[in-house]
């Protein structure tokens, strides 16, 4: 069986276990897209979308704004060619010198400072987290203390320590997020999220020719 046979099938045997549900055409498209690549068909429960999320973030990614991610992991498997052609870009700072040796210095991790750096490319931006939670507390922070106003958040971090609670944070602001409760997450449901993202974004695009 060829891939793009292997996922229409899969694509199939989702909708058949979803079943009955609220979801919007395009919210629809997230959804599924997380669950192929996680194997878990209760994302089809958890994953929570702010009602102007994709709005917001189709917009501004055909605008050709920046995403940032908390850990290559996430950066390595965006559809950054795709991003390009809208004019943006994809950043990661967690391994820059300076964060770096900020991190040494405070004792603060890589991922949190990493936001703080990112912050020129975010207002209007969209930031992709998948690991750290302490990356999503600082963005909290920062749109909290700092002004700062990206166009989405996909704060899907995973893990027993503060993973829950990042996100309950999350939720508490008012800015168009991406999300779900609880420890499960990780840098591939964030993949997902964004690229189905870009894939909305192009096919937008697409009906405007």
């Amino acid at each position: 069986m060829e891939q793009h046979e292997i996922e229409r099938k899969s694509f199939e045997i989702i909708d058949s276990l979803l079943g009955r549900h609220s979801f919007t055409e395009k919210e629809l498209a997230i959804v599924k897209r997380v669950i192929h690549t996680t194997g878990d068909i209760d994302f089809g429960k958890e994953l929570i979308i702010h009602p102007e999320a994709i709005e917001k973030a189709t917009s501004a990614i055909k605008a050709g704004c920046n995403i940032v991610t908390d850990v290559n992991m996430v950066r390595a498997g965006v559809r950054e060619k795709a991003l390009n052609t809208f004019g943006g870009r994809l950043y990661c700072f967690v391994n820059d010198e300076g964060v770096i040796k900020e991190s040494a210095r405070t004792k603060k991790t890589r991922s949190a400072l990493g936001m703080q750096k990112a912050m020129p490319e975010l207002n209007n931006g969209i930031v992709a987290i998948g690991n750290a939670p302490t990356a999503l507390f600082e963005i909290v922070r920062l749109i909290k203390e700092d002004g700062l106003k990206p166009a989405l958040i996909v704060g899907v971090p995973v893990g027993f320590v503060d993973a829950a609670e990042s996100k309950d944070e999350l939720l508490k602001i008012d800015v168009p997020y991406i999300t779900n409760r609880g420890r499960k997450g990780g840098s591939p449901v964030a993949v997902a999220i964004i690229n189905a993202l870009i894939i909305l974004a192009e096919e937008e695009g697409l009906h405007l020719l």
